[in-house]
């Protein structure tokens, strides 16, 4: 029986106010390095994102990790072989298997970003003026390196090293109880 990156057999929500906490499962990534001059490909339909850029495709996501270096997402294939697809999108291209790696959660607001903001303005040091739609990245949040993607105007995905997974949702769910 598998489990989840908090040792639960279901993924891991919690809601307060207009805010929802939820650990995504589902989500499969693979990151992906250029070798020296490579051109970034495109995997599945989606193009390699510029610096600091999120960017949702037609079978999959991809966000700038460094530079040449990609993480690419598949939402709803945890249970596949990810980094095979990808590697056979883009044969001449590094790819490693992450999946479970990291663990993601995925920041909903029913009100609107400016709960959003209040969450993220007491946990991370970013400029949030600058954090629009289609940004991607990462920030010290307490003691943890995580990676910040903001999906839409009222969801934001925090993502961690997987061994810091119950640290992360504890910041996340604390920090959202003291904001009520």
């Amino acid at each position: 029986m598998a489990i989840t990156a908090l040792g639960a057999v279901a993924p891991y929500e919690f809601q307060i106010g207009g805010l929802v906490i939820r650990e995504n499962t589902e989500l499969a990534l693979a990151s992906l390095s250029l070798g020296r001059g490579q051109g970034a490909p495109t995997i599945l339909g989606t193009s390699m994102p510029d610096v600091g850029q999120w960017l949702a495709g037609p079978e999959v996501s991809a966000f700038w990790t460094a530079p040449n270096q990609w993480f690419i997402e598949g939402e709803g294939r945890a249970h596949e072989d990810f980094a095979a697809i990808v590697k056979a999108a883009a044969p001449d291209c590094a790819v490693t298997e992450q999946t479970d790696g990291w663990v993601a959660f995925d920041v909903y607001s029913n009100d609107g970003f400016k709960p959003l903001e209040g969450l993220l303005e007491k946990l991370v040091n970013i400029d949030l003026n600058g954090f629009g739609v289609g940004t991607a990245l990462r920030t010290g949040l307490h003691h943890m390196s995580v990676y910040l993607i903001r999906r839409s105007d009222t969801h934001v995905t925090i993502m961690g090293m997987r061994t810091f997974a119950a640290a992360l949702c504890h910041a996340l769910e604390s920090t959202a109880v003291r904001l009520r």
